[in-house]
């Protein structure tokens, strides 16, 4: 017992001597090559207020059952749009006009794994109009109207189950 203690023991001591080595090497004053940072980036990315952002980034909030849109390049969070989850904040599926959309076939689900997004097109390229998100623990896809940034519609998709990625769209011409 007393040989495996001092065993240990000695396999700590080598092992802090060559994390002490290590670190010593790398606080190096050696000028280090590759990407550095110019104290410009914050500019790079800057949209002013007022201003809109180029790009739109909307991202699924997973076990939230919200959608966010953040601005490109700016990174602000612009909206937390409520999809499958009642939301206090404002109402969503507490009012006449929402709470119907929580309804399935199962009942009332108040709440889903939000997942994929997709953005309706025209022709093949996206236009802006809608984005499509699906639940992934009950085979629903919802419709949010871009221009309000409000989800407008929620369906069921019958003969399904955990429907995951299926606001799959395809590339024909919209006629709505």
């Amino acid at each position: 017992m007393k040989n495996l203690t001092k065993k240990i023991a000695g396999m700590f001591l080598m092992i802090c001597a060559f994390v002490i080595i290590v670190n010593f090497n790398s606080c190096s004053t050696k000028e280090k090559s590759g990407p550095t940072l110019s104290g410009d980036e914050a500019e790079k990315v800057y949209v002013a207020p007022g201003k809109w952002d180029e790009f739109y980034y909307f991202i699924s909030g997973g076990f939230s059952g919200q959608l966010a849109a953040y601005g490109i390049p700016s990174g602000r969070l612009l909206r937390v749009i409520p999809v499958y989850s009642v939301n206090p904040e404002n109402g969503y599926g507490f009012t006449e006009e929402t709470k119907p959309m929580l309804n399935t076939s199962y009942g009332f689900i108040p709440w889903d794994d939000s997942h994929h997004t997709e953005l309706s097109q025209t022709d093949g390229i996206p236009d802006g109009r809608w984005a499509f998100i699906n639940g992934n623990n009950t085979p629903r896809v919802a419709r949010i109207d871009l221009k309000t940034f409000r989800t407008v519609e929620i369906i069921e998709i019958p003969n399904s189950a955990g429907n995951h990625s299926s606001p799959f769209i395809t590339p024909v011409q919209n006629t709505f």
